[in-house]
């Protein structure tokens, strides 16, 4: 699937999200936060709505910010997956199915088809020239996460030869900034599913034209995930 590209340069504070999971109290503290810093336009990198209570209430939401998303793993699951074809073992992998079956049925139809549209990876040209890709797992497969105890060469294999200067990556749901021959691999953390529970990650991305700044930020967040 070709990336799709902004339609215009990028000069104003664009928010970067990964990982929601469908914990809407945890994306709502973000978008509040957002509001807040007067931050209005937002990329999210995948893995939307699975594994939260609230799935259907995140799609709206994110929706109704206008939030451009990338398809994740599980995102891809829940469009393309048949669940028939599924055969848990243990209580933990039951669990897991009747949770898959939940959310799909609260979705519907219609939102898993546009699951199942989404792209891999979106790009945004920045005012100063630089490009960003944003991607659920890595550039060379959207389905390998990069994360931030890889070493420089395993990095920079998952970065291949795209042509981007800072790649916004989820999937890991740990933030990390790595520099690799002159590449940003920005790991964004996790909205919904942060390791430290009841933190929100997000980073914002301000173009200029003498330089991009990045800031990795969190928030706490209370409710139900």
């Amino acid at each position: 699937m070709k990336t799709p590209l902004s339609s215009s340069v990028v000069s104003s504070p664009v928010a970067l999200l990964a990982d929601v999971h469908g914990n809407l109290a945890a994306l709502d503290a973000v978008l509040a936060e957002l509001r807040r810093l007067d931050v209005k336009e937002i990329y999210v990198a995948g893995d939307l709505l699975f594994g939260g209570a609230d799935p259907l209430g995140t799609w709206k939401r994110l929706t109704a910010a206008k939030a451009k998303c990338v398809r994740g793993l599980s995102d891809a699951a829940l469009a393309l997956l048949n669940p028939d074809a599924m055969m848990p073992a243990g209580d933990a992998e039951r669990a897991r199915l009747e949770q898959f079956l939940r959310t799909r049925s609260q979705l519907g139809d219609l939102v898993l088809k546009y699951l199942e549209r989404l792209p891999l990876s979106l790009r945004i040209p920045l005012v100063d020239g630089r490009e960003v890709v944003v991607v659920h797992g890595s550039p060379a497969d959207p389905t390998v996460e990069m994360s931030h105890d890889m070493s420089d060469e395993e990095l920079l294999s998952l970065v291949a030869d795209d042509p981007a200067d800072i790649v916004a990556c989820g999937g890991s749901h740990v933030p990390f900034q790595r520099d690799v021959e002159g590449v940003r691999v920005l790991g964004l953390g996790s909205v919904g599913a942060s390791p430290e529970g009841g933190i929100a990650h997000f980073a914002i991305l301000t173009p200029r034209l003498e330089g991009t700044i990045v800031e990795q930020c969190w928030v706490r967040w209370e409710g139900e995930a």
